[in-house]
């Protein structure tokens, strides 16, 4: 993998769409084990990170994209039980999950913890510093990385459309008084992931629908978003 902007694809299904990822510098691959027309289950997903991890063994690439697992509101007894078949890197939780819960899934787990926060579409005006620092805080020591999305009302997690990227430097700002980093999702594609990277500056990328035809992840298109997001040079 080289150095820059982290790539996450996620809602991968298929072992071509894992052998792809396997042969990018991809660092992060997504499974959705949440209610979504990409949700998988922990059985085939643990097929999916055995075939990621021989591929890119295979390949000499050294280390294999980090296994993120996807999730709304579960419980500890559900990841217990994902994690026995799906050996996962990471577990990121899309809804109202607390500190103390995002804590001890870190503990009981020994897994990295990403936390989404949703962005509402309709929003305009950047929030206020004290805003996000109350929002947020709390859960300081107790994740790894802050997704920001825009909300999905039906399932929970990210809708595949884009919001006011004018929010995204306060957020910023508080991922990197707190030590982590900061991803960004919603509505990216090959052809504005590199505008939002030159002016925002992410640590990470997270992308599914905009690598997709017809709801199917299409190879060329993956190839494209990470050779724009590989472009745009950006260190992280």
């Amino acid at each position: 993998m080289t150095a820059g902007t982290a790539v996450k694809i996620c809602g991968l299904l298929t072992e071509a769409a894992v052998q792809t990822t396997a042969r990018l510098p991809v660092t992060h691959v997504g499974f959705l084990f949440a209610k979504s027309k990409r949700q998988v289950t922990p059985q085939r997903a643990g097929e999916l990170i055995a075939l990621l991890r021989a591929e890119a063994a295979g390949r000499g690439a050294g280390e294999a994209p980090r296994a993120v697992g996807v999730f709304v509101n579960p419980t500890l007894e559900e990841l217990e039980q994902t994690l026995a078949q799906a050996p996962l890197d990471v577990v990121q939780l899309h809804a109202g999950e607390t500190p103390e819960f995002c804590r001890e899934v870190r503990e009981r787990f020994g897994v990295q913890v990403f936390k989404a926060m949703p962005v509402q579409k309709t929003q305009t005006a950047a929030p206020e510093r004290e805003a996000v620092a109350a929002q947020l805080d709390s859960f300081r020591g107790v994740i790894d990385a802050l997704l920001l999305d825009t909300h999905d009302p039906v399932y929970g997690g990210g809708s595949g459309q884009t919001f006011a990227w004018d929010c995204i430097p306060v957020y910023r700002e508080w991922a990197q008084g707190a030590g982590i980093k900061l991803f960004v999702a919603g509505g990216l594609h090959a052809n504005n992931v590199d505008q939002l990277i030159a002016e925002f500056q992410p640590d990470g990328v997270d992308v599914s629908s905009g690598v997709e035809t017809d709801g199917v992840k299409d190879i060329a298109k993956i190839e494209a978003f990470v050779e724009r997001v590989t472009r745009s040079g950006t260190s992280t």
